[in-house]
């Protein structure tokens, strides 16, 4: 069994990145803005990482924190600003949202050129008509990536995804879905209503996990060999840490771990790559506002 090192990986990218950024001529460099609502620690947490990666890559970065109360009209207003300001290549509405304020709405008033958390209704469209000049959601396209740089092959191998969010599972699969490189799989998306689940999940060559619900899969889920990607993050009471809690992911990482072939650990599989491929997308949509200015 191998576990796959997320963060190791997600090293690589960002490494990549950064020669990419301090190549360019211009004298201009990438700029992201974030937009945070709040003060959950957990959003403080991931906004603090992301922006300390773009640092780390040359990448300028930007975060307005509003108080909890702001509406949806004076949010929509600053994001309207930023879409209008040539400096600012991306735009990241950090979620969860209060619940006076539409996500929908909110990730779909971001101009989708900038949209680089890749949540916009028209890159969604382009992601379903393999449309490559749109963005991709960060976690899918961190999973693809993922299995690419494994060497880990899908053409014609049978994936099942356990989760069809707007986030991770349903972009997760059309890209699996893709007749491109780190395609051609064959999908089955699983979800709360489906029926006979262990029987579907031991069909798949590489499983995937994304439904935040702690150590969910069991060892009895998967096929012999079987590849395992963990997206879940869930925090578990335990007494011997200093925070009180730990965090696990959906698969019960013990008890599958021997019976697969390859996985990802919780922490350090699979969210490092979320925030390598944000980044990926910041000098992507860098590098296409540019070429139409």
């Amino acid at each position: 069994m191998i576990v796959i090192d997320g963060k190791s990986i997600a090293q690589e990218i960002v490494s990549e990145l950064s020669q990419k950024v301090a190549l360019l001529s211009s004298g201009k460099r990438p700029r992201v803005h974030f937009i945070r609502i709040g003060d959950d620690p957990a959003s403080v947490s991931y906004v603090n990482k992301k922006s300390k990666t773009a640092t780390e890559i040359g990448i300028e970065s930007q975060t307005t924190v509003l108080p909890i109360e702001t509406t949806q009209e004076e949010l929509f207003s600053i994001i309207d600003e930023y879409n209008e300001r040539a400096d600012v290549h991306g735009i990241l509405i950090q979620a969860p949202l209060p619940s006076h304020i539409s996500e929908t709405a909110a990730f779909n008033r971001v101009s989708p050129e900038k949209d680089v958390d890749g949540f916009h209704t028209i890159n969604a469209g382009k992601l379903c008509q393999e449309d490559a000049s749109g963005f991709v959601a960060c976690t899918p396209a961190g999973i693809v990536e993922l299995l690419e740089r494994s060497k880990i092959d899908t053409e014609g191998k049978e994936v099942v995804l356990l989760g069809r969010s707007l986030i991770v599972g349903k972009p997760a699969g059309l890209l699996l879905l893709r007749r491109a490189t780190g395609g051609n799989a064959t999908v089955t998306f699983c979800h709360s209503r489906s029926k006979n689940l262990p029987a579907i999940t031991r069909r798949a060559d590489i499983l995937i996990a994304a439904i935040g619900k702690a150590h969910f899969v069991k060892a009895d889920m998967i096929k012999a060999g079987a590849v395992i990607i963990d997206v879940g993050i869930n925090r578990i009471t335990d007494s011997s840490k200093k925070s009180g809690f730990r965090l696990v992911g959906d698969v019960d990482y013990d008890a599958v771990a021997p019976h697969c072939s390859q996985i990802t650990p919780v922490p350090g599989g699979v969210g490092p790559m979320t925030v390598a491929m944000l980044m990926k997308n910041t000098v992507k949509a860098f590098e296409q506002l540019n070429q139409r200015s």
